[in-house]
């Protein structure tokens, strides 16, 4: 709940008090004027409400108030607060409903100085002690000057106004002030439903903070201080779906069902949303079934559910089926069908759009920098010009780096820092990939530099891209300290640092940073364990990765895929177990891929094993016979052994097929700038003198060649 709901909530409570109080007092032709002008004020004809305030004879201060508000409440604030100006100078006499519509004029336009002019004229009037005058004084400063200043409004006035505990809970919540708020809840004399709905929702919304969400409401419902209404089962159930915590989610959505919630319209879409990110689709399509009166959101969550189970055709049934989708529907359709490979029906949705807004241009330019179409891509971000978001820049960039653009990429930052723009965490985040593609470390830095600048410098988001920069250009001590900076470093970012040492051969040290993630209390994923697994094949601990690939499973419950195999087939392999490593691949439960099977002939061209490697290279002919790297390594393996009939027979299959091997190349970065060398290669305007520099070393290394005895 926001500030600004909670004290609407409040005014509207009141309000209706202080105007029977003051109609009361008036004239009957004033009343049935002021009235009339309300009603109009109510349907939107402001101007036919203005003409007849005009021209009013006689003008209380309940004709001021209607029309002040009038205007307020259909945004025209700068309106509303000149008219309040008109007032003051007539010498109207403020009231308490006056003061309320005033300073939440000025906290809504952020007018400082006229508030705080106000808040004298509240002072002299000696109308602080009412409510909805306190309450408005805590929102107007809230807006305008910050959290210390509401905190200076709260301690004077908190004796005399119990509203005033509740709308600083708010504050501190929309601050991120979790703990100041928790505190303040815990000194409240009378806790309310909106008290413990607003710090559950704040806690939810916060970084790290669902279990905490969930421990408030199981204590609320301890406590039997109060029920708990829709919007606090919103929030606890969105706790659920952001842990996907099935168990606790079906516990709560028992509990709404004994109050009556089930086919409650919020309640819905955050159950449908729930189900949907548990992977519980046939619940979440058993609550749409439910719900009556459907809202668009529903079905969004459903359509989301839907396509991030790759269940495409589904998702289609529910689109199709939508009386009047929105572009988030079109959205989540254009993203579903991209990701399946359906990029044709991303484009035709894109053009059946009515009304295409910055978002649905943001995915489209994702979608067409991931089919490859980049020109596209940069046409649809050259159109956005007038209503460019962070979102599509940060769009583009990683288009760029998609297509292995990464100048073009770097450039493009350069311009959002031209022109102001402000960057994300995903901003860094990209730019850091690039980074890390490039293999550039200078330009890493340079752009850590610029982070540092930034709120994003603790995120653990940024800072796993971080570790992993610093990791891939070489820089281990780097990465290390970019881990520490972490506040609280999450799975991703311990798979980071442990890959980073993985990459480095330092398996023991990998090893000490996975006890040392256990013992905090951060459970590993997939991804943690292909870390790990590699960090033991480079350092040739074959127990210790044999082990965790047994505790994998039993222990944490990650089923293993064909990259973890792969993994163990080259922890095996590195170690000169080729036969085990072979016998492994037979008894896996899944078909072996590419990569496991190449895993075994990298090994057996180490280890120089023929047997084997003919028999992998064979099974990897058999799942691909345009793989290039299997008659190379088959033909170098053929060359040492001294089987030069063979060799030749390999690289005559290889040049029947037509196919070109890639060169390889080097790369040094200097000052700033990346210069990339493959064999032959003559494009480098210094190329004369780097090879008449090559020769000069070559022969001073032959000078030092010893003849044989």
């Amino acid at each position: 709940m926001s500030l600004r709901c909670i004290f609407l909530a409040n005014w509207k409570q009141n309000v209706n008090k202080c105007f029977f109080k003051l109609y009361s007092t008036q004239l009957p032709q004033t009343i049935s004027t002021n009235i009339y002008m309300n009603k109009l004020f109510k349907s939107g004809r402001l101007d036919i409400a203005r003409n007849l305030f005009d021209e009013m004879p006689t003008r209380t201060v309940v004709s001021w108030n209607t029309v002040i508000s009038g205007y307020s409440k259909w945004g025209k604030f700068n309106e509303a607060l000149a008219l309040l100006s008109s007032m003051h100078r007539s010498d109207i006499k403020f009231n308490e409903f006056t003061f309320s519509t005033a300073l939440s004029l000025c906290g809504r336009l952020l007018s400082l100085t006229p508030g705080e002019q106000i808040h004298c004229v509240v002072i002299k009037s000696g109308s602080e002690s009412f409510e909805l005058v306190g309450s408005s004084l805590l929102y107007f400063y809230a807006n305008c000057s910050g959290i210390e200043e509401a905190k200076r409004v709260f301690h004077d006035l908190h004796d005399k106004n119990e509203l005033l505990w509740n709308l600083m809970i708010v504050g501190y919540v929309e601050c991120g002030l979790m703990k100041e708020a928790l505190d303040m809840f815990m000194k409240m004399p009378k806790r309310d439903v909106v008290a413990w709905t607003t710090l559950i929702s704040g806690y939810m919304k916060s970084e790290e903070g669902c279990d905490k969400a969930l421990e408030l409401f199981w204590r609320m419902r301890g406590s039997s201080e109060v029920v708990p209404n829709e919007f606090t089962l919103d929030s606890v159930i969105r706790a659920c779906s952001r842990l996907a915590n099935l168990r606790e989610g079906r516990l709560v959505h028992g509990i709404l069902i004994k109050y009556g919630f089930e086919f409650d319209q919020l309640i819905g879409g955050a159950l449908i949303e729930f189900y949907s990110d548990c992977e519980a689709i046939a619940d979440a399509k058993r609550v749409y079934d439910g719900v009556t009166n459907l809202c668009l959101n529903a079905s969004n969550s459903l359509i989301r559910g839907l396509i991030s189970m790759g269940r495409i055709d589904d998702a289609e049934l529910i689109f199709n089926t939508l009386v009047e989708a929105n572009s988030v529907s079109y959205n989540l359709m254009i993203k579903g069908y991209a990701a399946c490979g359906r990029v044709e029906d991303s484009k035709r949705l894109f053009e059946e759009m009515s009304q295409r807004t910055i978002v649905s241009t943001n995915t489209m330019i994702s979608v067409y920098s991931r089919s490859g179409e980049i020109g596209k891509a940069l046409k649809l971000f050259e159109e956005t010009q007038g209503e460019r978001n962070p979102v599509t820049w940060n769009s583009m960039m990683s288009g760029y780096i998609r297509n292995e653009q990464y100048k073009e990429a770097l450039m493009l930052y350069l311009n959002m820092c031209r022109l102001q723009i402000a960057h994300t965490r995903s901003t860094f985040s990209v730019l850091f990939h690039t980074c890390s593609c490039l293999r550039s470390l200078q330009q890493g830095q340079l752009l850590h530099a610029h982070l540092i600048k930034t709120p994003f410098h603790s995120n653990v988001y940024v800072g796993t891209s971080l570790i992993d920069m610093y990791s891939k250009c070489g820089s281990i001590s780097d990465a290390h300290k970019s881990f520490s900076s972490i506040s609280s470093p999450n799975v991703a970012a311990w798979t980071a640092i442990i890959n980073g040492h993985a990459h480095h051969g330092l398996g023991s040290q990998a090893i000490l940073l996975f006890e040392h993630m256990l013992q905090k209390g951060v459970v590993p994923n997939g991804a943690t364990f292909v870390g790990i697994l590699c960090a033991c094949a480079h350092a040739g601990l074959v127990n210790e990765g044999m082990k965790l690939f047994r505790l994998m499973e039993n222990c944490y419950g990650v089923v293993p895929t064909e990259e973890h195999y792969a993994c163990v087939v080259d922890l095996l392999g590195r170690a000169g177990l080729l036969e085990e490593a072979e016998e492994f691949i037979k008894k896996m439960p899944v078909e072996a891929d590419e990569v496991v099977w190449g895993a075994l002939l990298h090994s057996c061209w180490y280890w120089m094993d023929m047997d084997v490697g003919e028999r992998a290279a064979q099974k990897l002919f058999s799942l691909n016979p345009k793989t290039i790297s299997v008659y190379v390594i088959l033909s170098n393996i053929y060359a040492i052994l001294g089987k030069w009939g063979e060799k030749l027979e390999v690289r005559q299959r290889l040049r029947d097929l037509e196919v070109k091997k890639d060169p390889g190349c080097s790369w040094i970065e200097l000052d700033n700038r990346l210069f990339v060398f493959s064999i032959e290669d003559r494009n480098h305007p210094y190329c004369n003198m780097i090879y008449a520099t090559l020769e000069h070393l070559t022969m001073n290394l032959n000078s030092f060649h010893v003849a044989p005895f």
